[in-house]
């Protein structure tokens, strides 16, 4: 009995079983058949062994029935044609009528004549017999026995008599010709006798000669032609014709060729050319025919073969030959065996598209015709199989394989994508940004979903990923390097810069029943967090709890620690909150202490451990200095909760040589430990470790003097390490200073809860004093060693740190000894500091600031910069292009330490201050400030970090400059320079330097001393040009005397600016901390968000918005000057004393503001207040900024087209303007001025139909006369108005008496000189307008004003100083003397006959 095959079965077992069921003869329990498959063609011819054995395998069962039985009734069948008669409930019976209507008329309406000139006229062929012959059943049969396929008799026999007629036809059709030899894509002359396009029409008569005779000149032509040339005529063409054509002329010969060259000139030919095997024409045998896809970008480009079709696979190409003895495997099946070929070459695709990129698996793009071995691995199963690498799409196919090997090479692959497009390295090859289609794409989801595997290496490769999207290696070695700069551990938190829009559901809420930002982030799902903020959307995620367990329980390897560990530093830099949930999570930060910073450990067998479990990590010490920055208390848990000053102690009392690691290691771990120190230093904290460790500190301090190292990245490192020490000892500096003050303050504080004094105190860290005079000392005698050069410019801004930081704490303890102290910096200035200011090292670094400047180049608007707005960083791959900027001798670092030493002696001793104008007076520094003069950098996070060490830099110049302008004359010169550069500056602050605006505000921008002009002539200057520009003032008082009053009122101008800047005491009080190392009252070394400058561009303008928003909004600007403010009346005119000075001398200090902005706000003097504007001092010093902004060169940049800063559009303010002087005006001419000017020609008629139309009534008023108006009059007038709704409105005052010319001469004129041009012109116009023209000139001509009637029709041009404000002619011209007969003349005539 026959048995069924079972699992543990052999091959042989399988083979004997069928043996013996072959030779039992036993029916088969299935038989196998094939069904024809329609879709390619098969036609069941019989039942032939040998037509079943090409036809695919069925499986049927017997006792199957051929249809399953339906559960339900089926609907009975309809009628294909009954389908076309179906009926509707609502259908219009007479629609139904006319639509199905088949009477006479109904047919006729439909025929359109046909063109049958051209149409060659042939006589009917002649027969024997009248009528056809009638079509026997039995002679049908008999001449269609050829046919094949399922047709009725009838179709049969019409396919037969086609077949008939065509071959008849034959004669007079083109032939074509396969060239068989020649393997072009277009045949040769003489193979094709007509053309296959051309149909003659429209050629007369004698067309099919014409016809035939232009294709024989295109054959010869094209014979004459080069493949080449052929070619570039071809894509000259594709190029020039419309691509809905080309696609007609396609379609149009795929058609032709297939109906009539297939299937009846296939035989012809092949009896034409013996020899020619029976095969089916090839693709080559008619003219060319590109896809329009694929169009060649080069030109020169040699033009590849296309692929031609292979041979069907045959049982010789196979591996294996199959056995006869194997059940069913003697069928060949070659549509299954195609993936066993051969890959074709790949060719260059000829596209004018952008083509998919692929990459290889180390994220390299690989070109489209490079063609890579099959043994790399880059070829698969796609759409696209002989192209090697991956695309975007298949990796991230391949990341949800069920195969591991496979999830882990695409996330792998992903890695290196990632790293590659982070540092730009795709800008040249690719177009568009990468990072961001993926974060679209749902990266972060695969990512982290990645992370859930629960297999090892795809767990590794994940994280891999998540390292290279998050984590920029450039990035954190540049925070690095910047971290010993001065105020360099302070950095801006990396958030996303997003504008909060409001929400619909809070729209008209008050605020406390509005949501706040931590409800609404709660509604939102993970991905619209991640969609605006990356890391917050890591965090909702749950990716620190999923971290942990890697850490925790996979326990992964050494590569996979560090990547966990930069990902976590880069969540903390994202701001104090993300800093705070690592801190929070359970068992994270415990595991990471216990695990990665033990306090012992074996020492290590091998330089490459296999684990990292059980030894010491830089990068985790890295991550706690990290994690501290964020703010004090987060310190204070990391040295108290988390064993953080155990692990200083452990690190730090040993020499990094005893510590039983990797050397490398080893200073890695001492120069984190201090800086982690240094960071706890600067909140007060962990400074008795200080007093515990000072042998060491001051040991390690003494070996700073001469660095050296066996390698050149070791001493790198050792240079590292002493700048981390001199910061930390400079912060306890710091802490020290302050123990005084709240030592006092406690004492003071009788019971109230006050902050304690520091353990360390002054008298610890004036031992230091002197050791660091030496190392300096030290330092300038290095400099003459070209091989110590380099360490020693690296090491000496540390070092003029600290000793500035100690004498700005020294002079203000109790212990401070003026005469001591006077002594120490005299000996300290000429032993050190000038010798060191004049050395040629410095010099020469002084001469390379303005290359290496932020805001006077574009070194970090580099190209390939990919911004992520969901996820800001640093892009510091850019300065490889400059490397200076943030290297060991970049002049940033030293100069701004060097200036900030200066200015704290000059502050101490006041008589040193002229030694050191040698410094502000060399070219390079002038020419730098000369530079940053004209600059407009841009803020962003790839920009702030490095633009406010440059700031502080200018302060400190600024600060040097203006002490030194009273006492020296030749720095007094450049005074006017170093003002420009205040203003400047002061505007360009970034959050956390409110300090030093403040200070700049009290110091130099109101300082009567940066003014050289008021000394020089420049107020007589400024009067002389106002004269030339105006011959008649409309201010009782000229330029001179304003600007003489507004100098003299400078320290009133700057308590005014102090007093509406007050609400930034907070940020500023916090920066002060900052800037003067108060470190006890410093909360956090992450500066506030980046949102631009702290101060708005527009800062000159605040008095007058901050009036505007207390009383003209609130109130509509009705309140009187005595019932505004106390003291907005002085405010008011302060401020535009103010802008007075900065118009006059610092044009450049208003340069961020635009024309339209400065307008509008000036326009607040006229809103704020009923009457504000009618008061002496503000009407004369408006009228001044008004003239000065309306001066020509000015009017020109002044586009009221684009919206204000924070206004909707200037029509809306015009509006209000408009409402305003109708109301409170009284027909002042400056306030005229101010209406008048966006009336002009150039701007939108929208304004000029808002006073012709909605408030016609201030004509009345507006009274200011053509002397008065500033603006050229032929702004107005010209050119010609175009808009007719306007000229009706314009005719319409005139003849209804609105508009006068005694009360409003200016728009007067307007409209005369706009409704002359109109009703004159003879341009061509629409029927509309032309009838609008004749219309107005037949009313004009009927006027009973003679007066108003005159000057319509006998208008000149414009003349501003004229009495009339135009000339007239006597009479009228002929060409309009005869428009108007013609208009008015006709009319008449016309109206006579009537």
């Amino acid at each position: 009995m026959l048995r069924r095959p079972k699992s543990t079965d052999s091959e042989s077992d399988l083979l004997q079983e069928q043996d013996r069921f072959l030779s039992s003869g036993a029916q088969a329990a299935v038989s196998v058949v094939k069904r024809p498959d329609k879709r390619r063609g098969d036609k069941p011819d019989g039942d032939s062994e040998d037509t079943q054995q090409s036809q695919k395998d069925v499986v049927t069962i017997p006792d199957l029935p051929d249809e399953l039985p339906s559960l339900t009734p089926a609907p009975p069948k309809k009628s294909r044609f009954k389908k076309e008669r179906v009926r509707f409930e609502d259908e219009d019976p007479e629609e139904l009528l006319d639509r199905h209507d088949s009477h006479i008329s109904a047919v006729l309406s439909r025929i359109v004549e046909r063109d049958t000139s051209t149409v060659p006229v042939s006589f009917p062929a002649f027969t024997s017999t009248a009528f056809p012959k009638v079509l026997h059943r039995s002679t049908a049969e008999k001449q269609v026995t050829a046919t094949g396929g399922r047709k009725s008799i009838f179709a049969q026999q019409i396919a037969a008599q086609n077949a008939k007629i065509g071959g008849g036809d034959l004669k007079n059709q083109p032939k074509i010709i396969m060239s068989g030899a020649s393997g072009s894509s277009f045949a040769g002359p003489g193979s094709v006798d007509g053309p296959l396009l051309l149909s003659g029409q429209g050629l007369g008569p004698e067309s099919a000669v014409e016809t035939l005779k232009i294709h024989q000149e295109n054959q010869v032509r094209l014979q004459n032609m080069s493949q080449s040339e052929i070619l570039e005529e071809q894509q000259k063409l594709l190029a020039q014709l419309d691509p809905g054509l080309v696609e007609f002329v396609r379609s149009h010969k795929a058609k032709k060729t297939q109906a009539s060259v297939h299937s009846t000139l296939q035989s012809e030919t092949c009896t034409h050319q013996p020899g020619t095997e029976d095969k089916p024409p090839d693709r080559h045998c008619t003219e060319p025919e590109l896809d329009s896809r694929e169009v060649t970008m080069d030109v020169d480009e040699e033009e590849e073969p296309e692929n031609v079709a292979q041979p069907p696979v045959t049982e010789k190409d196979l591996p294996i030959k199959p056995q006869k003895e194997w059940l069913h495997m003697d069928k060949l099946e070659p549509e299954k065996l195609e993936w066993m070929r051969d890959l074709p070459a790949p060719r260059r695709k000829s596209t004018k598209k952008a083509m998919q990129a692929r990459f290889d698996f180390s994220g390299t793009v690989i070109p489209p015709s490079e063609d890579l071995p099959t043994h790399l691995g880059l070829h698969h199963h796609g759409d696209e199989p002989e192209l090697a690498g991956y695309s975007l799409q298949e990796l991230f196919l391949l990341s949800r394989s069920q195969l591991t090997q496979q999830r882990s090479l695409a996330l792998n692959t992903l890695a290196h994508i990632l790293s590659k497009a982070s540092s730009g390295e795709y800008s040249s090859s690719l177009k568009g940004s990468v990072l961001a289609p993926l974060l679209d794409a749902g990266l972060l989801f695969l990512l982290r979903f990645s992370l859930d595997d629960n297999v090892e290496g795809v767990m590794s490769a994940a994280v891999n990923a998540l390292r290279a999207l998050l984590v920029s290696p450039d990035d954190e070695e540049i925070m690095d390097n910047m971290f010993p700069w001065l105020l360099g551990m302070a950095t801006f938190p990396l958030l996303p810069s997003t504008q909060e829009e409001e929400d619909e559901d809070d729209a008209g809420l008050d605020e406390f029943m509005k949501e706040t930002a931590k409800e609404k982030e709660q509604r939102k799902t993970d991905h619209d967090v991640a969609g605006v903020d990356v890391i917050k959307g890591l965090l909702k995620m749950q990716l620190l709890q999923r971290l942990r367990y890697i850490l925790e329980v996979v326990r992964p390897a050494p590569h996979v620690v560090l990547n966990i560990l930069e990902v976590l530093f880069r969540i903390a830099r994202h701001s104090a909150s993300a800093a705070t949930q690592i801190l929070d999570c359970p068992r994270l930060m415990e595991t990471i202490m216990l695990e990665f910073l033990p306090c012992s450990w074996a020492p290590s067998t091998s330089s490459a451990p296999p684990s990292l479990y059980g030894f010491p990590v830089s990068t985790a010490m890295k991550l706690l200095r990290v994690l501290a920055s964020a703010g004090r208390h987060a310190c204070a848990r990391i040295l108290n909760s988390l064993g953080g000053r155990e692990r200083l102690s452990r690190f730090l009392a040993a020499e990094p040589s005893e510590l039983l690691l990797d050397q490398r290691e080893a200073i890695c771990c001492s120069t984190e430990a201090l800086r982690l120190w240094a960071v706890a230093a600067s909140y007060s904290q962990a400074c008795n470790l200080y007093i515990d460790l000072y042998p060491t500190l001051v040991k390690a301090l003494q070996a700073t003097h001469r660095p050296s190292a066996p390698s050149e990245s070791l001493l790198m490192l050792k240079l590292h390490q002493m700048k981390a020490l001199l910061v930390l000892l400079t912060q306890v500096t710091h802490t020290a200073g302050c123990h005084q003050e709240l030592q006092s303050a406690l004492l003071n504080s009788q019971g109230t809860e006050s902050l304690p004094p520091p353990p360390v105190t002054w008298s610890h860290v004036t031992g230091l004093q002197a050791i660091m005079i030496g190392l300096l000392k030290g330092c300038v005698r290095a400099l003459d060693d070209p091989d110590q050069r380099t360490s020693t410019l690296s090491l000496l801004p540390s070092y003029l740190i600290y000793m500035g930081a100690f004498y700005s704490q020294l002079s203000v303890q109790n212990t401070f000894q003026p005469v001591q102290c006077l002594q120490e910096l005299e000996s300290l200035t000429s032993e050190v500091l000038l010798p060191l200011i004049s050395h040629q090292a410095i010099r020469n670094m002084a001469e390379d600031l303005r290359s290496s400047s932020v805001i006077c180049t574009t070194v970090l608007r580099a190209p390939g910069l990919e911004v992520i707005p969901s996820l800001p960083g640093l892009c510091c791959f850019r300065l490889k292009l400059n490397p200076s900027l943030v290297g060991p001798v970049s002049p940033l670092p030293l100069y701004t330490a060097l200036f900030y030493l200066l200015d704290t002696i000059t502050t101490i001793h006041r008589g040193l201050i002229k030694k050191f104008s040698c410094c502000l007076l060399s070219d390079s520094l002038l020419a730098y400030m000369q530079s940053c003069v004209g600059a407009m950098p841009s803020v962003s996070h790839s920009s702030a970090w490095i633009l406010r060490h440059e700031h502080h830099l200018l302060y400190l110049l600024l600060r040097l400059a203006h002490r030194l302008v009273p006492v020296d004359q030749d720095v007094a010169k450049h005074a006017s320079l170093f003002h420009q550069v205040a203003l400047v500056l002061v505007s360009w602050l970034l959050p956390g330097s409110e300090y030093l605006a403040h200070e700049l505000m009290s110091s130099m921008i109101f300082s009567h001393e940066l003014f050289p002009e008021a000394a020089s002539g420049g107020i007589e200057a400024a009067a002389l040009e106002e004269l030339e520009l105006q011959e008649k003032t409309t201010s009782a008082s000229g330029l001179g005397p304003l600007l003489r009053d507004a100098l003299s009122h400078l320290p009133s101008i700057r308590g005014c600016y102090l007093t509406h800047l007050a609400h930034f005491e907070p940020a500023v009080q916090s920066s002060r901390d900052r800037h003067t190392g108060r470190n006890t009252w410093l909360s956090s070394q992450l500066l506030p968000e980046l949102s631009g400058p702290s101060l708005p561009s527009d800062w000159p303008f605040l008095p007058l918005i901050s009036l505007y928003e207390r009383s003209g909004a609130s109130e509509g600007g009705g309140l009187q000057v005595d019932s505004l403010p106390v003291g907005s009346l002085q405010s008011a005119t302060h401020c535009l004393q103010w802008l007075l000075l900065l118009e006059s001398w610092r044009e450049q200090a208003l340069k961020p503001v635009p024309p339209v902005a400065k307008l509008a706000r000036l326009a607040c003097v006229f809103l704020c207040s009923s009457d504000l504007f009618l008061e002496r001092p503000v009407q004369d010093l408006t009228w001044a900024l008004f003239r000065a902004l309306t001066q020509p060169k000015r009017l020109l940049a002044l586009d009221l087209g684009t919206p204000p800063p924070g206004l909707a559009s200037f029509h809306d303010l015009y509006s209000a303007l408009l409402t305003q002087y109708e109301a409170v005006s009284f027909g002042d001419m400056l306030f005229g001025c101010f209406i008048l000017l966006p009336l002009q020609r150039r701007y939108s008629a929208t304004m000029r139909l808002a006073v012709f139309g909605e408030h016609v009534g201030i004509l009345r008023s507006l009274g200011v006369s053509l002397e008065q108006l500033p603006i050229p009059l032929e702004n107005f007038t010209s050119p010609a108005e175009d808009s007719v709704p306007l000229l009706r409105l314009y005719f319409r005052a005139l003849v209804t008496g609105a508009l006068r010319r005694n009360w409003c001469p200016v728009l007067y004129v307007v409209a005369v000189a706009h409704l002359n041009a109109f009703i004159f012109s003879q341009d061509e116009v629409p029927q509309e307008v032309e009838a609008t023209r004749r219309s107005l000139l037949k009313k004009t001509f009927y006027l009973t004003d003679e007066v108003l009637r005159s000057h319509l029709l006998l208008y000149c041009l414009p003349q501003q100083h004229s009495q009339l404000g135009f000339s007239t002619y006597e009479q009228l011209p002929s060409i309009r003397a005869l428009r108007l007969h013609n208009v008015v003349g006709t009319e008449d005539h016309n109206n006579g006959d009537k």
